[in-house]
C-alpha cells in the first residue's frame, strides 16, 4: 500500500488539508498558501475525500474532483491525494489514527478554515482530533466571529498559540492549536456549484 501514497520522512511536519473540494478553488490555493507559510510546514497535501459524512448530497466523482484539484493547485510543496479512499477512511479522527500509523515519526497538523472551527463539535470523535494532533485555522470571510465562539474555541481557549508564535504550531504537542487571519477570498465550493461555474 505505502508505494501509492505520498512520501513523507520522520520529522517532517506536514499539514493536511481535507474536504470533498468539490470543485477546488483559489479559496483552497490561498488557505494553502497561508498555511505552508504560517504554521511552519515542511509540505502540505490535500485529502480528497470519497465523500463528506455531514453533507446530504453526493459530490461529484472522485476523479474529477482530483482532476480539477490537481489542475488548480500547483505548489513543489503541496500534493493532491485520494489517500482516504486508499486506506478506507471517511472521518477525520480514523484518516488520522492511520497515518500516524502508517508515517512513524511524520507529525501531522490538521488544516481548516475558521468556518469549519465553527462547527467542528459535530465531527465525529472530535475531541480526538484535537489530541491527535495540533490544528491551524485560517479565517475566512465571515467566519472570524462564529469560529472564536465556537464551542471548540471555549474548551481549548488555553491551549491556543497567538497569532504571532504560529510558525511553532508544527512542532508543538496537541492538544494545541493556531487561529491566523488571510488575505480575503469569498469564492466557495456551494457558490461555484450554484452559479454553474462547476460542471459535473
Amino acid at each position: 500500500m505505502r508505494a501509492s501514497l505520498p512520501y513523507a520522512r520522520a520529522g517532517q511536519v506536514v499539514g493536511l488539508l481535507g474536504g470533498s473540494f468539490d470543485p477546488a478553488h483559489s479559496g483552497h490555493v490561498d488557505l494553502t498558501r497561508a498555511a505552508l507559510r504560517r504554521f511552519g510546514l515542511d509540505r502540505v497535501w490535500w485529502l480528497v475525500s470519497p465523500g463528506n459524512p455531514l453533507k446530504v448530497d453526493g459530490p461529484a466523482p472522485l476523479a474529477t474532483r482530483m482532476e480539477r484539484a490537481c489542475a488548480i493547485m500547483q505548489h513543489p510543496r503541496v500534493e493532491i491525494t485520494d489517500i482516504e479512499a486508499r486506506i478506507g477512511t471517511r472521518y477525520t479522527a480514523r484518516t488520522l489514527a492511520r497515518l500516524q500509523a502508517l508515517y512513524p515519526g511524520v507529525r501531522f497538523v490538521w488544516l481548516m478554515g475558521a468556518d469549519n472551527l465553527a462547527q467542528f463539535h459535530r465531527w465525529g470523535d472530535w475531541e480526538d482530533i484535537m489530541q491527535r494532533v495540533p490544528v491551524g485555522v485560517i479565517a475566512r470571510p465571515g467566519d472570524r466571529i462564529s469560529a472564536r465562539m465556537s464551542r471548540t474555541a471555549r474548551i481549548y481557549r488555553a491551549q491556543q498559540l497567538p497569532g504571532r508564535d504560529s510558525a511553532l504550531l508544527g512542532r508543538a504537542d496537541p492538544p494545541a492549536w493556531c487561529f491566523i487571519n488571510m488575505p480575503m477570498n469569498d469564492v466557495s465550493s456551494t457558490q461555484m456549484r450554484a452559479d454553474g461555474a462547476w460542471q459535473r
